[in-house]
């Protein structure tokens, strides 16, 4: 797969980087050891912030400073990252569902990264451009039904949006029968307490761990300044 970036999104995320990763997956129900894992970061979060300090995790504020930048407020549309934080400080249970989806909702809390994950076998076309929605752009969030993305971060494929730090798009979403995995960690703002190596690692050990992944890429993919893209 390939990231191509427009001119909306270089202006206002000058420095962003993405992780992008492929990987063919077993994407069944999540089992106890995941679950434990899961349960371990939240308690964590809920003893060591507070929900005033969420917003400046050093990944979440630079996904909510990017928000504004775009025209979108952050408090009305959260980051996931922030919105599964808000729930660990809380002391409210994540939603159990199927292994991949919450391997990536335990590594977007630990890190504070919003993470886009899709069934790759539904992206139409091999390219992905990163943009800013457009005014009465449609987009089916999972869960969410209609969802104003203008103003939002959004990757598109051939067809339309599929992802934005808020909420990933009905149409590639994961199930128990996703067999191929594309991944976006989405590095809006450098994190001091979890480098870029070490959130690679999580995710190849989580992935091979809980749903038994082969054949994992990853790429690093900076924006690049000197390429136009209208």
């Amino acid at each position: 797969m390939e990231i191509l970036f427009d001119k909306d999104i270089k202006a206002a995320a000058p420095a962003f980087k993405v992780l992008l990763v492929e990987a063919d997956v077993v994407n069944g129900p999540t089992n106890d050891a995941l679950w434990n894992e899961i349960c371990e970061a939240q308690k964590h979060i809920q003893e060591t912030t507070t929900m005033e300090l969420i917003r400046h995790r050093p990944a979440i504020n630079a996904t909510r400073e990017v928000y504004k930048r775009c025209g979108k407020d952050p408090n009305r549309y959260r980051p996931s990252a922030e919105a599964l934080c808000r729930r660990a400080v809380k002391g409210l249970d994540l939603y159990r569902t199927l292994s991949v989806i919450d391997l990536i909702n335990l590594i977007s809390m630990v890190t504070g990264h919003s993470i886009g994950g899709f069934d790759a076998d539904k992206i139409v076309g091999n390219t992905l451009c990163l943009g800013v929605g457009k005014h009465g752009e449609p987009y089916e969030a999972i869960g969410r039904g209609e969802l104003n993305i203008e103003g939002l971060p959004v990757y598109r494929d051939a067809v339309g949006g599929i992802g934005t730090p808020t909420s990933d798009n009905d149409r590639t979403k994961l199930s128990e029968d996703t067999r191929r995995l594309l991944m976006t960690v989405n590095l809006y703002g450098d994190d001091p307490e979890h480098d870029t190596a070490e959130v690679e690692a999580m995710t190849c050990r989580l992935l091979k761990e809980y749903a038994s992944a082969s054949n994992i890429t990853v790429k690093q993919i900076e924006i690049d300044h000197e390429s136009n893209r209208e």
